[in-house]
């Protein structure tokens, strides 16, 4: 069993792990507990009973969280004419084709953390699939990364948007703030993230959608929250 440090268990002492608390109290709790040295970043994870064996269970996608994720994000677009005219304008990091394949292939180029691309350049992205798709970073239509309108993916990454798939045990994590965030846009960023997700219930699931949410700051504990809390 992994030893805990003082900090970590001095803010553990203030939450009651029997307790369901709303979405405020959990919020205020993972503020007042964030032990790091630094500004934590705060994630929301949920537990679904999802049988992931079944396509229309796999739940992926992206959402735009209304307050950011106070994380500034370099953005790769591979992109042609003027698709990359567009893109250079609404401010992506890097842009281009062949140049940026090859760079990413050639140098093990990862200078980047959202990479979007057009649908006509997603052959040249193909072979760098062994590549791209352990680090979470090949293009996907489901997440808004493949596209023909470059401006507003561009937008949506760099005014906090958030990309979510489940694991194999139904799992889904993501990033919704950091601990120097003002509570109620700590709650805002929250119930954006876990009103998109029970909005997306497949039709086919038997029995409670939800069986848990909590959040924690990096270093923190969980705290668990009541699906109550949020629309349904």
């Amino acid at each position: 069993m992994k030893k805990r440090g003082k900090r970590y268990n001095e803010a553990l002492s203030k939450i009651d792990k029997t307790k369901l608390y709303s979405k405020e109290e959990a919020v205020s709790l993972v503020k007042m507990t964030s032990n790091a040295k630094f500004d934590a970043t705060i994630e929301v994870a949920m537990y679904l009973n999802l049988d992931t064996k079944k396509a229309d269970q796999q739940l992926r996608g992206a959402v735009v969280l209304p307050n950011g994720t106070g994380k500034t994000k370099k953005v790769l677009v591979v992109a042609r004419g003027e698709a990359a005219k567009a893109a250079k304008e609404a401010g992506a990091d890097f842009v281009g084709d062949v140049d940026m394949v090859e760079k990413i292939e050639k140098e093990n180029w990862f200078g980047f953390d959202t990479l979007i691309a057009t649908p006509d350049t997603m052959p040249l992205l193909g072979k760098l699939g062994r590549i791209l798709g352990p680090k979470g970073l090949m293009p996907n239509p489901k997440t808004g990364t493949v596209t023909t309108d470059v401006v507003k993916a561009i937008n949506d990454v760099k005014s906090g948007r958030v990309e979510y798939r489940t694991d194999s045990f139904g799992n889904i994590h993501g990033i919704i703030g950091k601990a120097s965030f003002e509570e109620d846009k700590l709650v805002e960023n929250l119930s954006t993230f876990v009103n998109t997700i029970l909005k997306l219930k497949p039709a086919t699931v038997k029995g409670d959608y939800v069986k848990n949410v909590s959040i924690s700051s990096t270093q923190g504990p969980g705290i668990k929250i009541s699906v109550d809390s949020f629309d349904k």
